[in-house]
């Protein structure tokens, strides 16, 4: 299974869901998932903010210095089995850029079914610009919704 996270810049929520579903993945030695990340205005060879960086350090040990951010026109977006996007704002961007992938495209909300009341219902918001701890907040949003992910696909 092929799995595309999808945010606009490829530099902070695409970017932490991409490494640490592979953290997730690797620890659980699941062997039949492949992992990547674009943004739809990302700005190719981009590196992730150092807020998100640092928090993906803190709070899983995981490094993304090596990560480089992919825009969607030069991904492999088209050999996705699955493409989960940050906002329904994205979904409906790469739907209007790629049509022929509709029933592939979900926001990460939607496909596992995330209902939280403190959390909006769709979307995981920016924490571009913000304080570490929009980032932490962002990661602990992303992560619930990856262990969702995980249940439901194995």
């Amino acid at each position: 299974m092929k799995i595309m996270f999808i945010c606009t810049g490829n530099i902070c929520r695409s970017a932490m869901a991409e490494w640490l579903l592979k953290y997730k993945i690797k620890e659980r030695k699941i062997n039949d998932i492949e992992v990547y990340s674009c943004g739809i205005y990302a700005e190719d060879g981009d590196v992730p903010t150092w807020e998100a960086k640092k928090v993906m350090m803190d709070e899983y040990s995981i490094d993304m210095n090596k990560h480089r951010a992919t825009n969607i026109v030069n991904s492999n977006i088209k050999e996705m089995d699955l493409i989960l996007c940050a906002t329904s704002r994205h979904k409906r961007d790469v739907l209007r850029i790629y049509p022929d992938l509709e029933g592939k495209v979900f926001t990460m909300k939607e496909y596992v079914r995330y209902d939280r009341e403190y959390h909006d219902k769709i979307d995981i918001k920016d924490p571009w610009g913000y304080d570490i701890e929009t980032y932490r907040s962002c990661v602990a949003e992303i992560d619930e919704c990856l262990e969702l992910l995980l249940d439901k696909i194995q």
